[in-house]
This record gives C-alpha cells, sequence and structure tokens, in this order.
C-alpha cells in the first residue's frame, strides 16, 4: 500500500512577492478602463464617482484586512471555502464552492478573455468580436433572419486564451507564479505611468467644469439629460454604480486559495493580502481622478463601448493613444486571467477532498497541482465564452459575491466563540468595529440590489440555492470508503 508520505503535495513555492502579485495581478483586469462610464451614468458627478471606488477600496481593505486573521488560522489551499466550512457547515462551505464554479470564477475568466481579444483587436484588427466564423441564423414566419448562435474570432481567441493559460498551469506553480509577477509589475507600472503622464495632462478648465458641483448626484444620459433622485433612490444609484466598482476590485481573495502553496502562510497571506488591495485601491481612485481631470463627464458617459481609458488616452499621448491603452489592457488582462485560473482550481481540490466534488479534482499530477480541477475550469469557462451571457452573469457576481464575503467576515464572530484558544497568529484589523461596518454596508449594498436591480440578483441567488439539493444528492452518492477516507 503506498504511504500517504509518498502522494503528491502541494509545494511551498510561493514568496510574500508572489502573493502580492497574485493579489493585485487578479485585481486589475478590464475593469478600470471601462466602468466608469456606467458608474457616472448612474451618480452623475466627479464627486461621486470617486466616492463610489473610495467606498470600494474602503470595503475591500477592511475585508481584506478581516480575512486576515482566517488566513492565518487555516493556512490550507482553499480559503474562503476552508473558512466557511470552519465557521458554519459543509453545506455552506459548498454552496460558496458550487457558486464559484458556476459563475464566480468562471464568468470572470470568461469575460476577462473576451476583453483581452477585444483590445487585442485594435492592434489586429482580424480578431474583432465583428468577424464571425460560425453564425447560426433561425428564420422567421416573416422572412426575418436573426441569429441565434454565432461564434467570433474575438471569443476562439479568448478560449484559446484560457485554454494556453491552463496548459501553463499544469506544469506546475513555477511556471504560474512567474507569468503572474512578470505580467501584474507590467502593468502596475504601465498603470502608474497613465496615472504620472496623465496627471500632467491636467486641463485646467475641465477639472474645474468637472467639480463645481462634484456633489449634485443625479442619473446622466448620454444625450445630456439629467434627472434628481430621491434620498432613497441615490442609495439604490450608488449600489447600482458600486457593481462595477466592486467587480474591477473584486478576486482580491485569490491568495487565500493557494495558501497551502505559500512558504510562510500564516504570515505571508494576510500580508498580501494587505499590501495587494492597498496598492490597487490607490491606482483605482488615482486612475478615475485622472479621468476627470482629462475628460469631461459628458465625454466619460459618452466614450465609446465604455472604453474611458481609450478615450483618456488619446488626449494624455495622441492619436496613439489606443494602441497604447490596448496593449495596457492585454498586458492586463492576460495577467489577471492567469491569477484568477491559478487559484480557481485550488477551491475544487479542496472540496474534492472533502467529498463534495468531483473525486479527480482532489489529486495531483506529477507537478503537484490539481491538473483535472484547472482543465473542468477551462471548459466551463469556455462555455460562458461561447454563450454570450457572461456580462449578465457578471452582473450577478457582484450580489452573489459580497453576501459570501458578508457571511466569511461573520464568521469572524462565530469563530471566536467556536474556539477562542485557537492560535491567531495575526487577528483581524479593528475587531470588532470594522468587520461590523463591513457586514452593515455588504448587507446594505446587496438589499438596494434585490429592490433596484432585481432583474440580476435573483438570478444569482437562483444559482447559489440550486446548490442545495446538488449537496444533498452529492451527499448520498458518498461511498462509505468516500467518506472514510474524508474522517482520516
Amino acid at each position: 500500500m503506498t504511504k500517504d508520505t509518498d502522494q503528491p503535495k502541494l509545494k511551498h513555492e510561493l514568496s510574500l512577492l508572489d502573493g502580492t502579485m497574485l493579489v493585485a495581478g487578479s485585481m486589475i483586469g478590464s475593469g478600470i478602463f471601462i466602468v466608469s462610464a456606467d458608474i457616472t451614468r448612474n451618480v452623475g458627478s466627479a464627486g461621486w464617482l470617486i466616492a463610489v471606488w473610495l467606498i470600494t477600496g474602503f470595503m475591500t481593505l477592511t475585508a481584506a484586512l478581516s480575512y486576515g486573521e482566517l488566513s492565518a488560522m487555516f493556512p490550507k489551499a482553499g480559503g474562503q471555502y476552508i473558512y466557511l466550512k470552519e465557521s458554519y457547515n459543509k453545506l455552506i462551505a459548498f454552496l460558496y464552492g458550487w457558486s464559484f464554479f458556476a459563475v464566480i470564477q468562471t464568468g470572470t475568466i470568461a469575460a476577462v478573455g473576451v476583453a483581452f481579444s477585444k483590445f487585442a483587436a485594435y492592434l489586429i484588427p482580424q480578431l474583432s468580436e465583428d468577424h464571425i466564423l460560425l453564425p447560426y441564423n433561425h428564420y422567421l414566419q416573416a422572412g426575418e433572419v436573426r441569429p441565434t448562435l454565432s461564434i467570433s474570432v474575438a471569443q476562439l481567441v479568448s478560449i484559446v486564451l484560457i485554454f494556453l493559460l491552463t496548459f501553463i498551469n499544469t506544469k506546475g506553480v513555477k511556471g504560474g507564479k512567474w507569468i503572474q509577477t512578470t505580467f501584474t509589475l507590467t502593468k502596475l507600472l504601465s498603470l502608474f505611468g497613465l496615472i504620472i503622464f496623465g496627471f500632467l495632462a491636467f486641463k485646467s478648465e475641465i477639472w474645474t467644469a468637472n467639480w463645481t458641483n462634484a456633489w449634485d448626484m443625479h442619473s446622466l444620459a448620454k444625450d445630456g439629460t439629467t434627472t434628481n433622485y430621491t434620498i432613497s433612490a441615490a442609495l439604490g444609484a450608488v449600489a447600482i454604480a458600486m457593481v462595477g466598482s466592486i467587480f474591477s476590485s473584486d478576486a482580491w481573495n485569490n491568495v487565500t486559495f493557494i495558501a497551502g502553496e505559500m512558504k510562510n502562510p500564516k504570515r505571508d497571506v494576510a500580508l498580501s493580502l494587505f499590501f495587494g488591495t492597498m496598492i490597487v485601491t490607490l491606482i483605482y481612485v488615482s486612475a478615475n481622478i485622472v479621468y476627470t481631470g482629462v475628460l469631461s463627464l459628458h465625454d466619460i458617459v459618452n466614450a465609446d463601448k465604455d472604453r474611458v481609458a481609450v478615450a483618456a488616452s488619446y488626449v494624455i499621448f495622441g492619436s496613439k493613444g489606443a494602441i497604447v491603452i490596448a496593449v495596457m489592457i492585454m498586458i492586463s488582462t492576460f495577467g489577471c486571467n492567469n491569477g484568477l485560473i491559478l487559484a480557481g482550481s485550488r477551491v475544487y481540490y479542496s472540496m474534492a477532498k472533502d467529498g463534495l466534488f468531483f473525486k479527480k479534482t482532489g489529486t495531483l499530477n506529477k507537478h503537484d497541482v490539481p491538473e483535472f480541477g484547472l482543465w473542468i475550469q477551462a471548459v466551463v469557462a469556455s462555455i460562458l465564452c461561447l454563450s454570450g451571457k457572461y456580462g449578465d452573469l457578471l452582473d450577478m457576481i457582484s450580489f452573489v459575491v459580497v453576501l459570501f464575503y458578508v457571511l466569511t467576515i461573520f464568521g469572524i464572530f462565530i469563530l471566536r466563540k467556536k474556539m477562542p484558544n485557537a492560535e491567531r497568529p495575526y487577528k483581524a484589523f479593528g475587531y470588532p468595529v470594522l468587520p461590523a461596518i463591513y457586514i452593515i454596508m455588504g448587507l446594505a449594498f446587496c438589499t438596494l440590489l434585490i429592490i433596484y436591480k432585481p432583474d440580476f440578483t435573483w438570478p444569482g441567488l437562483i444559482i447559489v440555492l440550486i446548490g442545495i439539493p446538488i449537496y444533498y444528492i452529492s451527499q448520498r452518492n458518498v461511498t462509505n470508503e468516500d467518506k472514510a477516507d474524508v474522517v482520516s
């Protein structure tokens, strides 16, 4: 019989720098270059545009500092899944893992992949989403032709990217961490360059116009029409605006999924969370200040396909601006997807070890990585690329993600009672005040979305709840041998 010590194990090869680059690299994708247009349409002023990013940054930093305690208590692969299991039970943990696999991680990977190919088309027009390879047309009785399914070059490029990065990550964590660190450092330097040159290109008349009535909140349509809000509607507008900023700031917790591969997880996971989220928050707020210094609110709202950064680059860098920003976003999305792909499979690995996922995802290949988990993640993400529905899925993500963040942070209070004597190398900063503030803000955000954006929140809830029967079916099918293995 093969001894347990002879079985492949996750290797401790990731440093504090690697962890910080994973946090920052997974957070910075395409959102910061795009979502400010929709945020401005909802809040209508420069002050509230920046406020939305500051509120999101505060929530992200607070959550990251709170997760530091959990990561130090449970320095294992799986991260948030493990925290929920220890705080509550296997059902709650499974619902998170199921949502993670069905929409959160795979949907994000799909969207980031498509963003990569869309901006690659700036450099190579043949890669455009307008180039349809396999159209399927449904003919209506009146003779009208309506395409019901089509596959574009951009979608295929995104799938190739996903499979390429997945293949690289199956060859061991070293290749994945090298890509992550290199590309994240490159895009951080690029973003710092955009911000610095952006400040130098400030136009005083635009800055003055944007900030004259900076706190006058209203909706701002593309044609310039404004609509004032009641107090309750204003709260709803802020919540809706935050969907974009929260999505852009998400995936910071990916480093917790690979805690089992950190050299010093009890210290470095918490520090990676803090440094990574702080760096990205400063970049996001600074980038939006630049937008308001070089573009009028009208130009931000009317940016072509919401690509605010492209419009700003035209002003900052001249006619070459589109090329500069396209290269930046390709670098950004490439590194972002690598981090998402690298970290995601570790959740399925931990779930399989508990008998809650395909058994094969709980095994490691000869390079000591969960290869099967990587590939099934790639398949689901690719299907979402082809479905053309990833945009709707991403609207659900912010609601579902914050819901589980709230549950996880509330778990700190539970564990303080449940395990009072457990080793806590790091304790949540500002406990109990800051974690409580996050819980209140998170619940308010989710409640306002249910009221003001039900089309996207209810489907997200349904995806989570579908996991309940799946959980009980999976438990019923676990053999006695599997149960014994889990216990042992």
